[in-house]
């Protein structure tokens, strides 16, 4: 488990959480849908890490 990419990954979703947030107190669309693709992102990259880490398991074991 890689800490630094999953900080990156947590304050990616931060900054999409406030993109969207931002988005939705303006009424700009744009905003607001960076914003979740952000928030996608961050999801992305947990999921990676979490397979990362299951498969470092899986070869420990071995």
């Amino acid at each position: 488990m890689s800490i630094e990419d999953r900080a990156k990954a947590t304050a990616k979703n931060i900054e999409g959480v406030a993109q969207e947030a931002v988005g939705n107190v303006t009424g700009d669309p744009k905003d607001k849908a960076e914003g979740q693709m952000k928030q996608k992102e961050a999801q992305v990259r947990h999921g990676v890490e979490d397979i990362k880490d299951d498969v470092k398991e899986k070869v420990n074991r071995a």
